[in-house]
C-alpha cells in the first residue's frame, strides 16, 4: 500500500511546486483504460517522491491535461503547460497524438519523456528534446511477428482502419514476414462490416486474423463475428496494440476474449520494486495494473531523478537523458541513439507476447519472449 502524500503544510510555503505536464487520454474516443492506467502510475510515483522529500525540497506537481486522442487538442495543451512553466512533459499513450506532441514540445524546446507511444518515427527529425520508455513499434511487432512463425502462421490478414499507426504495423509485420515466407491480405472495416471480413477471412484461407482497429469498436464486433463463424473454428486472433490487457476487453467479450495475443512490456518476473508498485497500483486501480501503469510509474521515477541530478532548466533536462540511469519497475533505464529512431530511447525495454488463459481468463500467458 502505498503511504498518502504528505500534508500540504510540511512544504515550506516560500518555495513553489516542481511541475510535470501530463498528457493522458481520459474521455473518448481516446483509450480511457489506457489513460486511467498511465496516469495511476504517473500519481504513485509523484506521490512516493513527494514523501521521500520532493525535488531538493520542493513539492513535485502533477499538471494532467485529457488529450482525449485528439492531436490538435494535445498541441494545444502543450502550448498551455509551456505556458504555466512545466519542467517537462510526461505519458500520453496514444503514437499519433504523441508524434504532433513530440513535434510541438521540440519546437518551444519543452523536454518531453514519452511514456506509453511507439510509433517508430516519433519526430520527422532528430531531436534532443524528446525520450521514450516504450519501445519502438518495429521491435515489438517484429516480435509478434516472429511469435505469429513460431505458432505455424505464415498466412496473415489485418483488419486495418485509416492510420498512421495501423499503416507503420501493417508495413512492419509485411516486411518482417515476407523473407520469411509469411504474407498479409488487409481488409478494409471501412468498407467490411464483421461479416463480410469473416468471409474475406475464409475465402483468402487465412490461419491468422490481426486486429489494427478501435477499441471497444469494431474489435469487440468482429471478434464475435469471427468467434461463431464455423468456418473460421481454427482462426488464431491476435490484438499487437494491446486491446486484451484491460479489464474492459474482458467485460465486453468475457470467454470471447481469452486466448487472443497481444503486445505487452513486462519482464517474466517483477524486480523487489516492481513487485511493491504493482500491489501498491492494485490496490489504486481496484484491478490488476497494466503495463502502462508501469510505465506511468518509470516515467516519473526518470524525471524526478532528472530534477534532482539537474535541477529544473529545461535544457539541462533534456542534456540529461545520455546521463540517466534509473532502477525503473521493469529493469535499469537508460537512453540511446538508435538508428532509426528519431528521439533518445530506452534500450531496450522487455516485449512479451501473451494472451488470457482460456481456461481462467483473469490470468495471462506468456506465449513469446523477444
Amino acid at each position: 500500500m502505498s503511504t498518502p502524500p504528505s500534508p500540504a503544510g510540511t512544504w515550506r510555503t516560500d518555495e513553489s511546486a516542481v511541475r510535470i505536464g501530463a498528457l493522458v487520454p481520459l474521455t473518448r474516443p481516446g483509450w480511457v483504460g489506457a489513460g486511467q492506467h498511465l496516469l495511476a502510475g504517473l500519481e504513485l510515483a509523484v506521490r512516493e517522491v513527494n514523501d521521500d522529500g520532493g525535488i531538493g525540497g520542493r513539492p513535485l506537481e502533477l499538471v494532467v491535461r485529457d488529450t482525449a486522442a485528439d492531436p490538435q487538442r494535445a498541441a494545444a495543451a502543450v502550448d498551455e503547460l509551456a505556458r504555466l512553466g512545466v519542467a517537462a512533459l510526461a505519458g500520453e499513450y496514444h503514437s499519433v497524438v504523441a508524434r504532433t506532441a513530440a513535434a510541438r514540445a521540440d519546437a518551444l524546446g519543452l523536454p518531453f519523456l514519452c511514456s506509453s507511444a511507439v510509433l517508430d518515427a516519433l519526430t520527422e527529425q532528430p531531436t534532443e528534446w524528446v525520450a521514450r520508455l516504450a519501445p519502438p513499434q518495429s521491435r515489438g511487432w517484429q516480435t509478434y511477428a516472429d511469435f505469429l512463425l513460431g505458432a505455424g502462421h505464415s498466412r496473415i490478414a489485418v483488419a486495418v482502419q485509416p492510420s498512421v499507426y495501423w499503416a507503420s504495423g501493417t508495413r512492419i509485420l509485411r516486411d518482417h514476414l515476407a523473407p520469411r515466407g509469411g504474407t498479409v491480405v488487409e481488409l478494409d472495416t471501412q468498407e467490411l462490416d464483421p461479416t463480410a471480413v469473416c468471409d474475406q477471412l475464409a475465402e483468402h484461407r487465412a490461419t491468422a486474423l490481426l486486429l489494427l482497429v478501435g477499441h471497444p469498436e469494431p474489435a469487440v464486433s468482429i471478434v464475435k463475428s469471427v468467434r461463431h463463424d464455423q468456418r473460421l473454428a481454427e482462426m488464431l486472433i491476435g490484438a499487437p496494440a494491446g486491446q486484451p490487457e484491460l479489464a474492459e476487453w474482458a467485460a465486453l467479450l468475457g470467454d470471447d476474449g481469452a486466448g487472443i495475443p497481444f503486445l505487452r512490456y513486462l519482464p517474466e518476473r517483477l524486480s523487489a520494486l516492481g513487485a511493491r508498485v504493482e500491489t501498491a497500483l492494485r490496490e489504486q486501480l481496484g484491478e490488476a495494473p497494466s503495463f502502462v501503469a508501469f510505465e506511468g510509474y518509470d516515467t516519473v521515477a526518470v524525471l524526478a531523478d532528472v530534477l534532482r541530478s539537474h535541477g529544473v532548466d529545461r535544457a539541462r533536462i533534456s542534456g540529461s537523458w545520455p546521463r540517466v540511469a534509473v532502477e525503473g519497475t521493469r529493469g535499469q533505464i537508460q537512453f540511446s541513439r538508435t538508428p532509426g529512431i528519431s528521439v533518445w530511447q530506452w534500450t531496450w525495454p522487455p516485449v512479451q507476447v501473451v494472451d488470457r488463459d482460456p481456461a481462467k481468463p483473469d490470468r495471462f500467458r506468456i506465449l513469446h519472449a523477444g
